[in-house]
């Protein structure tokens, strides 16, 4: 019987101790963020090339005022797209399969600690 409880408990301690392995990490996201600002700031109000990310996490996308967005992001936001950080996840890691023919000029990050890291900071921004 102690052995049975004992296997379970470890097992347990596994599965919490995996889960804490795979927790994203905003400090980490914000030197992933590094490879976004030529294009991006996460400063409320400043656009670039590309709009503020400030917000961005549960935002509609092409939802900031002024800032002018190629017609397939207009499209994807007219059909309901919002930026939840499983939209992001995919967007950031293949942005030309979520929008094909926007105009973001980045072939996306493969790595998926980086980008759960990425979306953990952005998520900050706010």
């Amino acid at each position: 019987m102690n052995k049975h409880i004992l296997g379970a408990a470890l097992i347990a301690g596994i599965a919490m101790g995996a889960g804490a392995a795979q927790a994203a990490d905003a400090a980490a996201g914000k030197d992933v963020f590094k490879q976004c600002m030529a294009c991006h700031t996460a400063e409320q109000g400043k656009n670039k090339v590309g709009p503020s990310l400030f917000g961005v996490v549960g935002r509609p996308a092409a939802s900031i005022d002024g800032f002018k967005y190629s017609k397939p992001m207009q499209e994807k936001a007219a059909g309901g797209l919002v930026w939840t950080p499983d939209n992001l996840k995919a967007y950031i890691t293949a942005p030309k399969e979520v929008v094909p023919g926007g105009t973001m000029a980045f072939a996306g990050i493969k790595d998926a600690g980086k980008v759960d890291d990425l979306i953990a900071f952005l998520g900050e921004q706010k």
